[in-house]
This record gives C-alpha cells, structure tokens and sequence, in this order.
C-alpha cells in the first residue's frame, strides 16, 4: 500500500468517526431538551404532539381536584388567555397553590389533556418563572400579583 493511499485511508476514517461522534451528541442533546409552551402556544397547535415539554401558568382559582387515587391530581393551567387541564400522579411541591405560577413537564394526551410527570411550584409571592412571565406578557393580562 503507497503512502498516499495509506492518508486517504487515514482521512476516510477520520470522517467516519467524526460523523458518529456528532451523530451521537445530537441524538443526547434530542432526548435531553425540553422547550416550554404557554397554554395558548399548545392550543395552537405549535406544541409537540407525542414530544416531551413544559406548560406554564397560573393555576386557576377553583381549579384543582384531588382524587380518585390518593396522590391524583387535576387542576387548570391558564395564561390569561387559554386554559389547559393537566393532570399529574405524584407529590406536589409545598409552594403548590391556586392562583399561583407553576410549570408542568410531560406529555399531551389524546384527550389534549396534558400529563404532567414533574410539577415545579415558584418560590415566593414576588417571584415569577421567566417563561411564565413572558407568556403571560405575550398574552397580554398582567399577574394580579401580590396584594399589600
């Protein structure tokens, strides 16, 4: 074999590996991201149908249903423009409440209710998560927010 085509070999496998090397990152960053959608950006259809991703909102005042299972949970997810039904299975956070800001990971179901596999609560009364701020901007309503 001619030192010439001894570099070629070289360089040919060099590619190859180079290939699956990008190939195997960008199939870890694809199981790995999570986008977040606002209940108005889900109702118009720009949310994955069978993907993973995040809600967020306020939880509507009179919303939440326990039951029938002991850690079973319904409540209504609103951006002040849209409305969505999750529903989760699990413990939730101690910061949990209606009328409060909260972001749900999981999937849409085939009813379009949305089921939530990880529910994450705010940490106070002044604190809004950055998306939920923005899509509640986006929709044009304010948070009440805290009253003196």
């Amino acid at each position: 074999m001619k030192t010439r085509h001894k570099r070629l070999l070289f360089l040919s496998l060099a590619v190859v590996a180079l290939v699956a090397a990008v190939l195997l990152v960008m199939n870890a960053f694809r199981d790995n991201l999570v986008f977040f959608f606002s209940p108005t950006e889900v109702a118009a259809g720009k949310a994955p149908a069978n993907g993973t991703f995040r809600i967020g909102g306020l939880v509507t005042t009179g919303s939440v249903q326990k039951g029938p299972a002991p850690l079973e949970l319904r409540f209504t997810v609103t951006d002040l423009s849209k409305e969505m039904r999750v529903h989760y299975i699990g413990s939730l956070p101690d910061l949990f409440r209606e009328g409060q800001g909260v972001v749900a990971e999981g999937r849409l179901g085939p009813d379009g209710e949305f089921q939530a596999r990880t529910i994450l609560a705010k940490h106070d009364e002044n604190y809004m998560p950055p998306e939920v701020a923005q899509a509640l901007k986006k929709s044009g309503a304010a948070h009440p927010g805290p009253k003196p």
